[in-house]
């Protein structure tokens, strides 16, 4: 559950955390990344489903979170190896798995990682 930005607020509002970013040195640039992000992985909830936070178990029985594990690494991999696929963003794609991971983790009874 987001919290308030600002003491004095009840509930968490967008325009109060777009006012607390304009105090922040790269606040706009932090606030715009974040919401690209939000965007790519709604979009790629919507055309894939909930695959990643609810596998359907076909041939790996692991968990969501250990199915993440394993697809951080293989990005990790790539990243390391310098061997990504053309048209391939590495590294958004592994800081989109790192926020579906703490989604199944805050889902979950597990704790870290």
């Amino acid at each position: 559950m987001l919290k308030a930005v600002y003491a004095d607020r009840a509930v968490f509002n967008c325009d109060d955390l777009y006012q607390h970013a304009t105090k922040a040195p790269a606040g706009y640039e932090i606030l715009s990344t974040c919401h690209e992000l939000a965007q790519l992985l709604i979009e790629k909830n919507i055309s894939y489903g909930n695959s990643a936070l609810e596998p359907s178990r076909l041939f790996a029985q692991s968990d969501s979170v250990e199915q993440l594990k394993v697809r951080i690494d293989d990005k990790l991999n790539r990243i390391k190896n310098k061997k990504g696929f053309a048209g391939d963003n590495d590294i958004v794609d592994l800081i989109g798995y790192l926020v579906l991971l703490k989604i199944a983790l805050d889902k979950s009874d597990t704790k870290g990682v």
